[in-house]
């Protein structure tokens, strides 16, 4: 057994802090959510010890059901920041733009570590801004850089591609890693076209984050396609997943590169018709006057439609969406906001949309 050891996202040092032990194999860390408007949230404190087979113990988004607190190994961990980097051409500086208490942002921290460099650490207790962004890669100074975003921190910046300045910080980075949930390839290609090096990123925290970059499976890792579903292998996987993890989203492999085309459980059936909710984000995201978009399903006389929760600006047209969606598709209800609801890590919060087309 070993002791554990428990750190704010709040406080990120104190996170770094914490995975030096986690690497040298003193300790299992566990990363707590981060306060909200200076209140602490309350939530179950792990265990005072836990098996040696554990370094970190991460909780899942929880975007679309109750978070769950997966355990992964020193081992698993290691193996996905060195294979990371052997894609990437190298360990680097890192800089910190997520919450530290999900996987994605604990990697930064680790790799960190691993790589013995000191990360750039965005304040992530206020919402991201492109300003505090480009502030703080400013201050990065490592030959090699890196940073992880999700996609609607991308978007953001990708809305300000017109800026030299802005594309200048961008084009920094050795890459730019975008997971966490299907991109806006419209801003990816935009981004690229300017020179800017992104990879697009797949993975969960079962599988220690990242582990297929651009469609290529990481190395030591092995993809298959069971019952259209990814399934993955290989030594990046969370402990007590067994020999390979089958995950949630629906894919294929072609040319030995995969494909995803979003989570199984965003697949509808709306009168009898499968409907991907993904997929309608993705088109109603592309017209003018959307800013945001999160698509749910809700129930219907059809079994279940699609809602629509909108972030808008001037030049939408709400009559000519209900026109370009059509049968299946066409949504029962839409709902304008300020903005969209998100959990802290970016992620759209599919529960608190559903909620809001409820009401």
């Amino acid at each position: 057994m070993k002791p554990t050891l428990t750190a704010s996202a709040s406080e990120p040092f104190a996170v770094l802090k914490m995975m030096t032990q986690v690497f040298d194999g003193q300790v299992a860390g566990f990363v707590s959510p981060p306060e909200i408007t200076g209140i602490g949230v309350d939530f179950d404190p792990v265990p005072a010890e836990v098996p040696e087979n554990i370094g970190l113990i991460v909780e899942s988004s929880g975007s679309t059901g109750r978070p769950k607190r997966i355990e992964i190994s020193l081992g698993a961990l290691m193996a996905s920041s060195n294979a990371s980097a052997k894609f990437l051409g190298g360990h680097g500086q890192w800089l910190l733009a997520l919450p530290a208490n999900y996987i994605a942002g604990a990697n930064v921290l680790f790799r960190s570590v691993l790589a013995d460099t000191q990360p750039v650490i965005q304040n992530t207790r206020v919402p991201f801004s492109t300003e505090g962004f480009l502030n703080s890669v400013s201050l990065m100074r490592g030959q090699r850089r890196y940073t992880s975003l999700v996609p609607t921190q991308l978007d953001r910046l990708a809305a300000r591609a017109g800026d030299p300045e802005t594309i200048a910080a961008l084009r920094s980075f050795d890459a730019i890693l975008v997971g966490g949930q299907l991109p806006n390839f419209a801003a990816m290609e935009l981004l690229r076209r300017q020179g800017v090096k992104i990879v697009e990123s797949y993975g969960m925290a079962e599988t220690s984050g990242g582990c297929v970059y651009d469609g290529e499976a990481l190395d030591g890792v092995t993809l298959e396609i069971i019952d259209g579903q990814v399934a993955i292998s290989g030594p990046v996987l969370a402990n007590d997943l067994g020999n390979k993890f089958l995950s949630s989203d629906l894919g294929e492999i072609v040319n030995g590169r995969l494909k995803v085309f979003g989570r199984a459980d965003r697949v509808i059936i709306s009168g009898g018709n499968k409907v991907s909710l993904d997929d309608v984000e993705a088109l109603v995201a592309s017209q003018v006057g959307v800013e945001e978009v999160i698509a749910v399903a809700v129930q219907s006389e059809w079994g279940q439609s699609v809602g629509l929760v909108l972030e808008v600006y001037e030049g939408f047209d709400e009559a000519g969406l209900y026109k370009l969606l059509l049968g299946p598709a066409k949504p029962l209800s839409i709902r304008q906001v300020s903005q969209v609801p998100r959990l802290i890590n970016g992620k759209p919060d599919y529960q608190a949309a559903a909620a809001l087309l409820a009401d």
